[in-house]
This record gives C-alpha cells, sequence and structure tokens, in this order.
C-alpha cells in the first residue's frame, strides 16, 4: 500500500468491537415481544422500514433504533400498543445502551503496533456521540487514538471535512473498516486510500454487491492483515 499514508483511521463498530450482532438480538426480541399483538409477521421487514424512514430525523444508533421499535409496535397494533409493552420496549433499548463493549480479537496488538510505528491513529465512526463515546472509553482502547470523531454520517462530504480539519492530504488518509458503503467508497472516491474487513454480519441498508476496483483499495479477512498491508510484517 502507498508508503505515503500517515493517517489510519478505523470504523468502530464491527470493526473494533462486536455491534450487529446485537441489533440482530434485539430485532428477535422486538419481534417475539409484539407477536401475540399482532397477526403482522413481517414484523423485521417492518422495523427495518421504519428505521430507514427515521434516519434522516434520529441519525445511527441505537436511540434511533428504539425509537423506531416503538413507532414500529404503534403501528403494527394500530394504536393499540399496551403501556406495559412499550416500557418493555425502552428496557430493551436500555440493555443495548449498557452492553459491556467486546473488542474483537487481534485489534489491539495492531493498534499498538502501529502507534510505535507512528502512525497517527483515528477513530471515524457513526452514530450517537454519548454511546460511541462510552464504547471506546469502555473499550480500554482510547489511547491509542490521537483523535475520535463521531459522524453523523459517512458519505465524501463527511471525510472530507474531516480531512480539512485536521490537514490530511487525501493520499495520506487510509480508512479501515466492515462497511464497503460507509468505509471504503465514499474514501476511494475522495482520493484516499481504504481496506474492507468484513464482520459476519451486515446490516441491509450497508450491503453493496460487489467490491470496488481501485489501486488504492485493499480487502483483508483478518485485522492483523492490516500490517501486511502496511509492509510491517
Amino acid at each position: 500500500m502507498n508508503k505515503n499514508i500517515k493517517v489510519i483511521a478505523f470504523d468502530a463498530d464491527d470493526t473494533l468491537w462486536d455491534n450487529e450482532i446485537y441489533f440482530r438480538e434485539a430485532e428477535h426480541e422486538f419481534a417475539t415481544l409484539l407477536e401475540p399483538y399482532t397477526h403482522n409477521r413481517n414484523i423485521v421487514e417492518a422495523l427495518f422500514k421504519t428505521e430507514l424512514q427515521n434516519l434522516p430525523i434520529y441519525g445511527y444508533g441505537i436511540k434511533g433504533f428504539t425509537l423506531s421499535m416503538i413507532e414500529t409496535a404503534t403501528e403494527l397494533t394500530h394504536g393499540d400498543l399496551p403501556p406495559a409493552l412499550t416500557k418493555q420496549i425502552l428496557e430493551l433499548g436500555k440493555s443495548m445502551l449498557n452492553r459491556p463493549v467486546t473488542v474483537l480479537e487481534g485489534v489491539e496488538s495492531v493498534l499498538q503496533q502501529l502507534r510505535q510505528q507512528d502512525y497517527k491513529l483515528m477513530v471515524a465512526t457513526k452514530g450517537d456521540l454519548l454511546d460511541q463515546q462510552r464504547k471506546v472509553q469502555q473499550s480500554q482502547l482510547k489511547s491509542y487514538f490521537h483523535h475520535v470523531e463521531v459522524m453523523s454520517d459517512k458519505k465524501e462530504d463527511n471525510y472530507q471535512l474531516i480531512l480539512h480539519q485536521h490537514t490530511i492530504a487525501a493520499g495520506e488518509f487510509l480508512m479501515i473498516g466492515n462497511s464497503l458503503k460507509s468505509d471504503v467508497l465514499p474514501v476511494l472516491n475522495i482520493g484516499g486510500h481504504a481496506a474492507h474487513i468484513p464482520y459476519s454480519i451486515t446490516w441491509m441498508h450497508e450491503h453493496v454487491d460487489q467490491l470496488p476496483v481501485n489501486p488504492n483499495f485493499r480487502s483483508l479477512k483478518h485485522i492483523s492483515e492490516v500490517m501486511d498491508i502496511m509492509g510491517l510484517k
């Protein structure tokens, strides 16, 4: 990979620690809670539709997801949502926010080695500010990073703003993450470098059918391979 890279940014959720699996578990529990109150058997699909409609309003994260669960439940019960069920849905959201952070295998070792090589390391993640700050703190990885950026979205303009604010040339920037849509394609489109590390589960909204064909792109199987593409092994 380009020897001019000076700044390496990591996505957080499903790149540094587990995340999407907990949303899938919550979707299943939500559907189980709601089944006795509705004849609709496409509860998860209805929730996904509501989430997409609400993204411009609530943004990404557990709080918006919880509000979307309540809205979906209200619609599927035709406004007859029992207060006890509303409370159960709120508790489901709170349990997600209080869940301990599980750092993925190999992450800390890679961060430690990259810091020793004097790369400037960043977290570039999207989601709820308070929740993402909590996870960064609980992960005990914060000391490896020079900066943590919680973004409202991950489009080209969002990345260009980061580069401008930190005086980073696009050719000196490498983004590493599990989402082709959010972590890879926007960065490649502005002239940066990107590496994709797939997670076992991908949210439908983040799905992309094909890998990009670009000299600045690398497809990895495990975060430890970052050391290989940086020529450190």
